[in-house]
């Protein structure tokens, strides 16, 4: 059951935990419900598999929390994914964070950016599934050339990212990181342990999840039902680590037969 709850009514303490996790503030917490007016919030719904005190909500993870909110638009309201920066998050404000997506988006990867705020980054919702679930629900016949194709569409964008010079820095262990949306599209989220300064591995950390040590990976391979050239396939992405070009990386998709028919 999910409960939509307008602005006034997140004074409610229950609900003014959440926006303050974990240490409730009632000054912070009016403070907070002013930037998301501002951000022209008008109500926010807990719905999600993660849990924050009572309230169901869609992610929590070491610098926010992520609620499903409605923002004015035009006549109606549109559907946001907030991420709530966290009392105890280890940096002051969330236009960092922004600016990492923005970069994502620059090379179309990643939720659209919509708004931020000192506390508050407003993004495209995503409804979706992780990559996990996703792959174990699928129906057994008629698979593989859908399988193929997500797989391509995220070493492409981890491509574009590595090529924009943003390391995502969470994509060798990213259960939570992908989700695939109702028309079979995959998105890389949460960019708040981003880098420009790193050197970039984002292919090879795909690479590591969904093909070869996770056990994401095996999955994958039994549903496309054949070994992955791991040696072959490690050999391609220390090519492409030392001489990340666009050769070294269709050398990589040839390996696992992820190339357009």
């Amino acid at each position: 059951m999910t409960e939509e709850v307008p602005l006034e009514g997140l004074r409610e303490e229950k609900y003014g935990r959440v926006l303050c996790y974990p240490r409730y503030d009632p000054e912070e917490l009016e403070r907070r419900l002013k930037e998301l007016k501002g951000l022209g919030v008008e109500t926010l719904e807990f719905i999600g598999e993660k849990r924050v005190f009572d309230a169901p909500v869609l992610g929590k993870g070491c610098v926010g929390i992520v609620i499903l909110a409605h923002r004015a638009a035009d006549k109606a309201k549109m559907a946001v994914a907030l991420k709530v920066r966290r009392m105890d998050a280890d940096r002051a404000g969330m236009q960092r964070e922004a600016e990492m997506l923005r970069r994502a988006n620059a090379v179309d990867v990643g939720p659209k950016l919509l708004d931020v705020t000192e506390n508050f980054l407003v993004m495209e919702f995503i409804p979706g599934k992780t990559f996990a679930q996703w792959i174990q629900e699928l129906e057994e016949r008629g698979t593989k050339a859908l399988i193929r194709g997500v797989l391509r569409d995220l070493l492409e964008q981890g491509w574009r990212l590595d090529g924009a010079g943003l390391d995502h820095g969470q994509l060798s262990r990213a259960p939570k990181h992908i989700l695939i949306n109702g028309e079979n599209k995959p998105s890389i989220l949460d960019f708040e342990a981003a880098s420009t300064i790193r050197r970039c591995s984002n292919v090879t950390s795909l690479c590591q999840f969904l093909l070869l040590g996770s056990p994401t990976a095996k999955v994958v391979e039994k549903r496309l039902g054949g070994k992955i050239p791991r040696d072959r396939l490690i050999k391609a992405l220390r090519d492409y680590t030392q001489a990340p070009t666009k050769e070294n990386f269709d050398q990589i998709l040839n390996l696992c037969k992820l190339t357009k028919a």
